[in-house]
């Protein structure tokens, strides 16, 4: 029996969402993380089957159970999942209300190329990661 998997659903010329991802695939040590950027047509059908059709400008975490999580709640439910530090910071995060912690979330967001650049292309996952992208 396979472990389930969530999905991770980022912005492939991001350069904060790339480097985000790097981050998960080094320290998911149950690999039970996947990951699709929202370039992907494959994704773009996956996110239409959960009826989302607009342009994205969050991440989503698509859960085992086909929950979609979005901004600040996918990035502390990223955190529980890796777990150590990662867990109890983000159980201190979520003491602050959603509202507060998606501001903070959509001001990133909406800055994210200006601060941290953008790609030409998508990233294209190494030999090793390819098992790891949908």
């Amino acid at each position: 029996m396979s472990t389930p998997t969530s999905i991770v659903v980022f912005d492939g010329v991001c350069n904060l969402c790339n480097t985000t991802v790097d981050f998960l695939i080094r320290h998911d040590r149950s690999r039970t993380l996947r990951y699709g950027s929202f370039q992907s047509e494959h994704v773009a059908t996956l996110l239409r089957s959960h009826n989302i059709t607009e342009t994205p400008t969050t991440v989503y975490v698509i859960t085992p159970d086909n929950t979609v999580l979005t901004q600040s709640t996918a990035i502390i439910y990223l955190g529980y999942h890796l777990g150590g530090i990662w867990k109890v910071m983000s159980a201190v995060a979520k003491i602050i209300p959603r509202p507060l912690r998606d501001l903070i979330y959509q001001w990133i967001s909406n800055n994210r190329y200006r601060w941290f650049g953008k790609k030409e292309s998508c990233r294209l996952p190494s030999p090793e990661e390819r098992s790891l992208f949908v």
